[in-house]
């Protein structure tokens, strides 16, 4: 008589848990991360251990820097760049690029403002248009770089020629339109009550909580081992004591007249709801596994039953769709539009990648990283503009930047490489 011995069937929840690499108490994690250093893997250390030092040296240099109106300055100032550094993290986790992003989402907004202020197309229905043309972009790069197979610098760079005519077709030379929205100026121009600050502090702390405990709770049902508890309440401190400090510091009243200016930029929730969400994606559903196997090994990913091609496409959607938003945070910060927006900074988006520990090789990096990455542009550029430093300086410091964090990045691989043959 044989018996037939039932196998439980693997928890369906396990194919999306999140890779942490190591488990166990603080010690081992701080081991864990200190062997990742030493082979190379450095991530955004270098980026934040940049910020802290640019953050010491100008506010030794100027009194200004540290003041809450140059906070909340910078804040609105690094938010275009924080979204497209963010907007191209999709692509360069592939080992691909989009040069094109930056005029993509110009010509986006081109759309947008020509729309409502020519033709009077309600502003709602002609925000739609231009991000419909976002991802139609999008989708055009991803057909001509995962179907027909040409290089995606080629496919891109020849839309950023291009679609610096189209701009100059839909707005003209010299031509200038200014953003009649009051909603949409507000989004670089407004400030929140200053209790919605400290609820916005709540909800960021309630979230970041029910998501670890969320994952706890799956990787325990799929019998993976988890993290120190301690790990999950040391991380909502540092999130509650520097959120706290910073919302503080916003709330004062910043206005040189009798009405007050104080709160938190409208900006600062805004992208910081982007950014859960992308982390979300990448982090948590196959889609973003996907991208990180792809990076990593295109041709394994491909054997291993992955969709290379869709993964592809649906990444430089989401680029272009990203890039419309971020050319809509500097309409909004200026107040106009012409048909040079979105020229210059999509370069300044790769650096901000690069700079907070993005890799150009693909399959390493996060969204974060390229946040930290440009809040460190944005901390040069705004601290050399306060010492009175002209563009050349500020470009020069970059470039240098940049080709350190490259340096970096190569270096670290090579490393890597190397602790692996050993």
């Amino acid at each position: 008589m044989s018996t037939t011995r039932t196998q439980a069937a693997p928890d369906p929840v396990a194919s999306d848990l999140i890779g942490s690499g190591v488990e166990g108490g603080l010690s081992e994690q701080i081991s864990a991360w200190w062997q990742r250093v030493r082979s190379g893997d450095m991530g955004a250390l270098p980026a934040i251990g940049g910020l802290v030092v640019l953050t010491i040296l100008f506010a030794t240099l100027s009194p200004f820097f540290l003041t809450e109106r140059n906070l909340a300055n910078l804040l609105n100032q690094a938010a275009p760049l924080v979204m497209l550094g963010m907007a191209l993290v999709f692509v360069l986790l592939l080992g691909e690029i989009d040069l094109s992003a930056g005029v993509t989402g110009g010509v986006g907004m081109a759309i947008f403002v020509v729309l409502n202020a020519q033709f009077d197309v309600a502003w709602p229905l002609a925000l739609l248009i231009g991000f419909a043309f976002g991802v139609a972009t999008g989708a055009l790069i991803g057909f001509f770089v995962a179907r027909v197979g040409i290089p995606s610098f080629v496919v891109t760079l020849g839309l950023f020629l291009g679609y610096q005519g189209l701009a100059l077709l839909i707005i003209g030379d010299g031509g200038l339109y200014r953003l009649e929205v009051p909603e949409l100026k507000a989004i670089q121009n407004g400030n929140m009550p200053p209790w919605a600050g400290w609820v916005m502090l709540a909800v960021i702390l309630a979230i970041s909580a029910g998501t670890a405990f969320w994952d706890r709770a799956r990787r325990t049902r799929a019998g993976v081992p988890n993290r120190a508890i301690s790990l999950v309440f040391i991380k909502l401190v540092v999130i509650a004591v520097v959120g706290g400090i910073l919302i503080y510091i916003l709330n004062q009243n910043r206005g040189q007249s009798i009405v007050a200016v104080e709160g938190v930029p409208i900006i600062v929730p805004i992208v910081l709801a982007i950014l859960w969400i992308g982390t979300f994606m990448l982090d948590r559903t196959k889609f973003g596994r996907y991208i990180y196997a792809i990076g990593g090994n295109a041709e394994a990913a491909r054997r291993s039953g992955v969709k290379v091609r869709w993964v592809k496409w649906w990444a430089f959607v989401i680029c272009s769709s990203l890039a419309v938003v971020s050319a809509l945070f500097s309409v909004s910060r200026v107040g106009s539009i012409d048909a040079t927006v979105g020229r210059d900074i999509v370069l300044s988006g790769v650096a901000a990648a690069v700079v907070g520990g993005v890799s150009l090789f693909g399959g390493r990096g996060r969204l974060m990283h390229a946040a930290i990455g440009a809040l460190v542009i944005a901390v040069i550029t705004n601290g050399l503009g306060l010492l009175n430093l002209g563009a050349g300086i500020n470009l020069m410091v970059t470039g240098a930047v940049l080709i350190l964090a490259a340096t970096v990045d190569a270096v670290s691989r090579l490393r890597g490489g190397a602790q692996t043959r050993t």
